[in-house]
């Protein structure tokens, strides 16, 4: 599993009850930790240090992707212990790329009321490689040659296993998949020509310092939460009827107005 914290960055592999994390220290040793959302666990895609919003439709929580541009994973922990998160973009775990159960995955761990970010793929132990919107065929998934899961980033929370008792569940606001947590439906593989840059998948971009320090970690065997998050370019999501299309240019023109007020002035042209 990895841990990811303001002091530093965990990753941990469970195996039955315990794990080995993954703990990293560097630049953002000095870092004031910030706190979780009270109740919640939190998984935002962030985009220029600000979320995206999500659209809720059929019982999916949906974000658009923006071609070409970078991205980082915010999870938050609201619980007064360390939690383990199983956290893969297009069913790839985020810190080795394995295709395994969310149980058995490497994972992030973040400490008692943390928020963390994770900025891209974990290449080696000081550096990851920043997530992008890119299309499927430029996708890191594509480059694996595995592309069953793409447009799809999902996290699953563990619960440090602890010795004074149980702590009661706190329910994701979102939807949570049905079943066995991280376990998505198997699909067709999809054959490379059928790949197509309409549909958002997510590649490599820069490199950057992101150290990380193996620790160990006993979890409970039952996820805390479950996050699932879709993504697709606006054209896409407005096909699947999550946004609204953009009104037509008539139909804009139509609503013009003669006298709006006053004439704005814009800022810096005052004499």
């Amino acid at each position: 599993m990895i841990t990811t914290t303001s002091t530093r960055f965990t990753f941990s592999m469970a195996v039955a009850a315990a794990g080995v994390l993954l703990a990293a220290a560097g630049a953002m040793a000095q870092a004031a930790p910030l706190r979780a959302p009270a109740g919640r666990f939190g998984v935002d895609i962030v985009v220029g240090g600000v979320p995206r919003p999500e659209y809720q439709a059929r019982g999916t929580a949906y974000i658009e992707a923006l071609r070409g541009r970078e991205y980082t994973i915010r999870l938050s922990n609201p619980l007064p212990v360390r939690v383990a998160v199983a956290l893969a973009v297009d069913g790839l775990n985020t810190i080795d790329a394995a295709t395994t159960s969310a149980w058995k995955a490497a994972k992030w761990v973040l400490g008692p009321f943390e928020t963390v970010e994770i900025p891209g793929w974990q290449v080696s132990g000081e550096t990851a490689r920043s997530f992008v919107f890119t299309g499927e065929r430029d996708s890191y998934g594509a480059w694996l040659g595995k592309t069953e899961n793409l447009g799809v980033i999902e996290a699953v929370f563990f619960r440090e296993r602890t010795t004074w008792g149980a702590i009661d569940p706190l329910m994701e606001a979102r939807p949570a998949p049905v079943g066995s947590a991280g376990a998505a439906a198997p699909r067709a593989k999809p054959q490379a020509e059928e790949l197509g840059d309409d549909y958002a998948a997510t590649g490599m971009g820069d490199r950057r310092e992101h150290r990380v320090t193996r620790v160990h970690l006993s979890l409970e065997r039952e996820p805390a939460a479950v996050v699932r998050l879709r993504y697709e370019f606006r054209p896409e999501l407005e096909r699947l009827g999550v946004l609204s299309p953009h009104r037509p240019p008539l139909q804009r023109r139509e609503g013009a107005r003669g006298f709006p007020g006053y004439c704005p002035e814009p800022p810096g042209w005052q004499r």
